[in-house]
């Protein structure tokens, strides 16, 4: 994969996720996020036809992978139409296993510490952590696992993002505050771009 799906995670300490009835431009989007700066982009199986969006947007300067993965089938799906990176809501372990198969990093969606250590037992090249907004920034502070990459997700916004960083997340999930499924659905490409860049202005 070019460039590594890990490591502009890690560099842009941000990941996109996108939950939208209808995308009419795959290739606009995605690159309305990359040029603000978070430039992975998680589609999910929540979206209808998202595989073929998955495949036109393989046109744009995103580095792209696939959400909401619960089956083993799914994973080979997105790997086919080109992901890059796989994202589970919670552990699937089949789905960790077709993602090493296919040399593809899974980050594993976890919760208690217990789910933390199986998603790393697994393989997961990160764990996402649900719903972050919940337990807050002190959850990724004392957590007895440092060594462990986390992301949080799911009430992950400006005000709090550079706490969860400044916690020991690796990177944060930018979600409907950044990318709202009205604004996809109508092709506010701008908007979202400018939604984007003050997400990624907030982390610093």
């Amino acid at each position: 994969m070019t460039p590594s799906a890990m490591a502009t995670i890690v560099a842009d300490r941000a990941l996109a996720v996108l939950r939208a009835p209808e995308i009419p431009d795959p290739v606009a989007l995605a690159d309305a996020l990359a040029q603000s700066g978070i430039r992975a982009l998680e589609f999910t199986f929540t979206t209808p036809g998202v595989l073929d969006h998955l495949r036109a947007a393989s046109a744009s300067h995103a580095v792209l992978g696939m959400g909401t993965v619960l089956t083993a089938d799914q994973a080979r799906c997105a790997i086919d139409a080109g992901a890059n990176f796989l994202v589970t809501p919670g552990i699937r372990a089949d789905v960790a296993h077709v993602a090493a198969e296919g040399a593809i990093p899974v980050i594993t969606g976890a919760l208690t510490p217990t789910e933390v250590l199986v998603a790393v037992d697994l393989g997961a090249a990160a764990v996402k952590i649900l719903p972050a907004g919940v337990l807050g920034p002190g959850y990724f502070k004392d957590r007895p696992f440092p060594d462990v990459a986390l992301i949080p997700s799911g009430g992950v916004n400006t005000g709090n993002a550079a706490d969860f960083l400044a916690s020991g997340a690796i990177a944060v999930s930018a979600e409907t505050g950044v990318v709202p499924p009205d604004a996809v659905a109508a092709g506010e490409w701008s908007d979202i771009a400018s939604r984007a860049a003050s997400f990624v202005k907030s982390l610093n």
